[in-house]
C-alpha cells in the first residue's frame, strides 16, 4: 500500500509529505486499518532500563516533534514510541528549505534545528493522548541560550515532562544547533551529566517514581572519545545511551543531489558508522549500560546487526520514509527470531 503510495508523497517538499504522512496514518488509526499497513508484529518481550517493553522496536525522536500524532504512530505496533527533540521555549528552527532527500541512497539531510512548540505545547498534546506505552521524551536546548546555561534548558524540559515520560533522553548530538556537539566531551559533558542526574533524583523524590535518563551520542566521535564518554556514563550510572544521531560525515553520499546540503544526514549512509560506535560502546560499557540502536536501519538483517553489535532495543526514522509502515512488521518479526 505505501509502494502506491510513495511516489505522490516524493513529489512533495519532504516537509510537506511529512505532514501529508502523519495526516494519513492518524486517518488510518482512526479507521482501524494501521495493521493493514504493518502486518504481524509478534510480542517480543524484554526488560531494558527497568522498563518492560512489549517489543525491541521502537520509533525514534524527530518523526513527532511536539507529540502530535502519538496514538497514530503507536498503532503501528511500535514498542516504545520517543518523541521530540523538545525546548523550553517554542522556536522555529532554521529557515527551508532544510529537509533533503537522497533517493540513491535511502537517505536523508535534515538541518531542522529543534522546530518545536517548547515545553507546554507538547504537555498540552500529551494531556489528549490515549496512549498507555512506553514514552521517551527527548529533550534539547534552545538555539539561543549559551552552552555554559545549556544545564538550564535540560533541567527545565525534565521538570516539565518528567510526570509523563517512561525515560528522557538527554540529546547533545544533533549538529543542527551550534555547539550542541560540544556538550558531548570532557568536564563540560561531565558536568552537565553531574546536573542532570541530580535534578532526577530530585524528581524522584517530588513525584515518587523513578524515570531512566538516556544519553544520544554522534556517530562521529573518535574511539578514544567514546571510550571517555562510557568511562563518564559508567561513573555518573546513566541508565541508558542511545548510538547514534545522524552524521556530518558526507563520503557515503558524495556526487549526488543534496550531498553537499549542511545539516546530519541519516539513513542507510550512517549505518557503518552509528554501527561502530555502538559497537565500541557495547565494549566498554559491558552489560552495565543497555544500548539502543539507531541509524541506517532499513530492514529485519539491519536490525539484527544492530543487537549483534549490542543493542538491547533499535530505534527506526528514515527507514519508515522509504520503505513505510510495513519497516516495523519486518523488523519486529526479524528481532523476535532473533531472540528465540
Amino acid at each position: 500500500m505505501y509502494a502506491l503510495a510513495r511516489p505522490f508523497l516524493f513529489c512533495l517538499s519532504p516537509e510537506t509529505a511529512h505532514s501529508a504522512a502523519l495526516l494519513s496514518l492518524q486517518l488510518a488509526a482512526g479507521l482501524h486499518v494501521t495493521k493493514l499497513l504493518t502486518g504481524n508484529v509478534p510480542a517480543d518481550p524484554v526488560r531494558v532500563m527497568g522498563i518492560d517493553f512489549p517489543n525491541r522496536v521502537g520509533l525514534a525522536a524527530g518523526l513527532d516533534k511536539n507529540a502530535e500524532y502519538v496514538d497514530a504512530l503507536a498503532a503501528l505496533g511500535f514498542g516504545f514510541i520517543e518523541v521530540g527533540t523538545v525546548t523550553p521555549r517554542p522556536q522555529p528552527g532554521n529557515p527551508k528549505p532544510r529537509l533533503f532527500r537522497i533517493p540513491e541512497q535511502q537517505a536523508i539531510i535534515n538541518r531542522m534545528g529543534f522546530n518545536n512548540g517548547g515545553v507546554n505545547g507538547m504537555l498540552a498534546n500529551l494531556e489528549r493522548t490515549r496512549y498507555q506505552g512506553i514514552l521517551g521524551i527527548n529533550i534539547g536546548k534552545n538555539k539561543d541560550t549559551p552552552l555554559e546555561n545549556a544545564l538550564d534548558d535540560y533541567v527545565a524540559c525534565m521538570d516539565g515532562v518528567y510526570p509523563y515520560a517512561s525515560y528522557i533522553t538527554v540529546n547533545l548530538s544533533s549538529p543542527n544547533t551550534p555547539g550542541l556537539r560540544d556538550l558531548q566531551v570532557g568536564d563540560t559533558f561531565r558536568q552537565l551529566l553531574e546536573g542532570i542526574r541530580n535534578r532526577q533524583a530530585h524528581l524522584r523524590a517530588q513525584h515518587g517514581r523513578h524515570v531512566p535518563v538516556a544519553v544520544k551520542l554522534a556517530p562521529d566521535l573518535s574511539e578514544d572519545a567514546l571510550q571517555s564518554i562510557a568511562d563518564t556514563l559508567l561513573a555518573l550510572e546513566i541508565e541508558c545511551v542511545i548510538a547514534t544521531n545522524t552524521t556530518i560525515a558526507r563520503p557515503m553520499v558524495a556526487g549526488l543531489k543534496h550531498a553537499d546540503e549542511t545539516g546530519g544526514l541519516s539513513g542507510k549512509p550512517v549505518f557503518e558508522a552509528s554501527t561502530q560506535a555502538l559497537r565500541v560502546l557495547s565494549q566498554a560499557l559491558g552489560d552495565r549500560i543497555p544500548l539502543i540502536g539507531v541509524g541506517g536501519i532499513t530492514d529485519g538483517a539491519t536490525a539484527v546487526a544492530k543487537r549483534e553489535a549490542g543493542a538491547a532495543l533499535v530505534q527506526l526514522y528514515s527507514g519508515l520514509i522509504y520503505s513505510g509502515p510495513a519497516l516495523v512488521g519486518e523488523v519486529a518479526r526479524a528481532l523476535a527470531a532473533h531472540s528465540r
